[in-house]
Parts: C-alpha cells; structure tokens; sequence
C-alpha cells in the first residue's frame, strides 16, 4: 500500500502525523453564524413544520387571519366599547390591533423556539447540523403567521387615512426586528432548558400572558407613567417589548391621526422614545448573546436527555 501511495506521489500518513493534528470538538459550529450556510436545509424545516402544523386542516393557512380577527374583535369590544377607552383615543382599532400583531409575534416565536429541540429530537440525536437551526425555523414559522396579521393591519390603517413617512416605515421595520432578536434570544435559552426540564414550557405560557399586558397594547403610556415612580417608569421603557409597540404605533397609528406639530406628537409618543427604543434594540441584542451562550452551553447534553 505504502509503494502504491508513494508511486503516485502521494505520502502515507503515520499515527505521529495524526498525533499532531489538532483536537475539536465532535459537531462544533459556530452557532447562528453557521445558520446562513444551512439555508437549503433550514427552508425544508420550515416546509415541515407547515405542513405537519396544517396536516388535515380545513382552512390551512386561513386560520392566520381568523385568529387574529376574532383576538381583535374581542378585545376591541370589552377595552373599546365597554371599558369606553375608543372614545378617547382617535382610531383605537389602530392603534389596538398594531400593538397586538407584535405580541402575538413575540408568543409564537417564544413557543415554538421552546419546544423546537424536543419536536425535533428524532433529527437532534441522529444528524449532525447546527441545532440552532430549528430555533431559527420556529422563528421564520412565526413570521409566516405574521405576515397576513401585518396584511390586515396595513389595509385597516389605509382605510382610515393612513399616510406614512420613511420614519414611520423604518420605525415598523425596527419594531418587527427587535421582537424577532428578542423573542429569539429568549427562545434560544429555553429550548435548551426545555430539553432538560419540561417545566420551561409552562414558564413561557406564564411569559405570553403577562407579555400582553405589560406592554402598551390597550392602554397609552401616560397611563402608566402617571402611576409608577420614576425608577420603574425608565425600567419600562427599557422593556424591548413595549417599546416596540410604541415603535409600531408610531409606524401605523400616529400616520393615521395626520400629525404635524411638535407639541401633537409629543402627545402622542412617550418622552425620548427615540433614545429609549435604541437602548431596547441594544438590550435585545445582548439577550440574544446571551440566549446564544446558554444554548451552546447545554446543546452537548440534548442527544443524551431527549
């Protein structure tokens, strides 16, 4: 073997050579940097999880506009009709449904990036791939229900005189991203606990019930900021999540009320919303580092608990 190696030139390999090679880690990536390289495999994920999701259903994708609807029809009437909060605020509808389209996005990127490493663990244990593939799947499933909530919102706020600038339209895609950044950070984490305690799943239902009522979804900022001391109202703003539906009231809502003075729109946004929607954008950020941290932590552990 060794004169056949030599007579096309090419030199065997002893077990020195080998000795000297460097060590890695078996399947070590680079996390969600390695997810673009995977983008064939990453489309077929999310396929699957469509068509597991709409396996024998009726509407099939219809129930991304019928959820909502109803969501909307039913919180509009028990805050806007009966709790009469419409009648003070211009185009509540608006402003309602912009709020909620971004809560109901932060929910479903939170449980499905939860549960995806343990709907997947027959691929987990036996195929070697970046694992954080099937969070970011679970993300880009989310956004695919998003889009027809979006479609809706868009049409309801042209029909009552919608009328955006370029800030209006980079705040709504700066809102979309800081809750896709956010809610894949935290998914991130808990699916990797969520592998080792099942419990993780529950704390994350816990998270989108409060999710929705932290925010400013039904209620406006001045609400809260004249009943919280100064410390919790700074500790709010810093909320990813409620600025970024002050982010996308500003893109769909403020449009809709034909704002042009100073003093309208310093009615209508809270004190230094600019500022503060920068450091919630930068807080997002960080807890994706960290969410990312966490997962690589553990994701040698899943193949043996799942």
């Amino acid at each position: 073997m060794a004169s056949r190696l030599r007579a096309r030139n090419i030199e065997p390999v002893s077990s020195s050579d080998l000795a000297s090679l460097p060590l890695h880690a078996p399947g070590h990536s680079n996390g969600l940097l390695d997810v673009p390289k995977w983008h064939f495999l990453l489309n077929l994920l999310v396929k699957k999880e469509l068509r597991v999701r709409y396996r024998g259903s009726v509407l099939g994708m219809l129930w991304s506009y019928v959820k909502p609807a109803v969501q909307l029809l039913v919180y509009y009437m028990a805050m806007g009709r009966f709790l009469r909060l419409s009648a003070s605020m211009t185009n509540y509808v608006i402003y309602l449904f912009a709020g909620m389209v971004m809560i109901n996005f932060f929910n479903e990127v939170m449980g499905n990036t939860t549960r995806s490493i343990v709907n997947n663990a027959p691929l987990v244990g036996k195929i070697y791939l970046p694992r954080e593939l099937f969070p970011v799947s679970s993300l880009w499933v989310a956004f695919v229900h998003f889009v027809p909530q979006l479609a809706v919102l868009l049409l309801g706020a042209l029909v009552v005189g919608w009328r955006p600038t370029m800030l209006n339209v980079m705040a709504g895609l700066l809102s979309i991203a800081m809750v896709a950044i956010f809610a894949l950070g935290l998914g991130l984490a808990f699916a990797a606990w969520n592998v080792m305690f099942r419990d993780a799943e529950n704390l994350v239902d816990l998270i989108a019930m409060v999710a929705l009522w932290v925010s400013p979804v039904f209620y406006n900022w001045s609400m809260v900021q004249s009943v919280v001391p100064g410390w919790l109202w700074n500790i709010y703003q810093c909320n990813p999540l409620a600025m970024s539906v002050e982010l996308s009231h500003y893109a769909f809502w403020v449009p809709t009320r034909g704002v042009t003075a100073t003093r309208s729109m310093a009615e209508l946004m809270p004190p230094h919303w600019v500022m503060w929607s920068g450091l919630a954008l930068l807080i997002s950020l960080i807890i994706l580092v960290l969410g990312q941290m966490v997962f690589r932590a553990n994701e040698g552990k899943f193949a043996q608990e799942l």
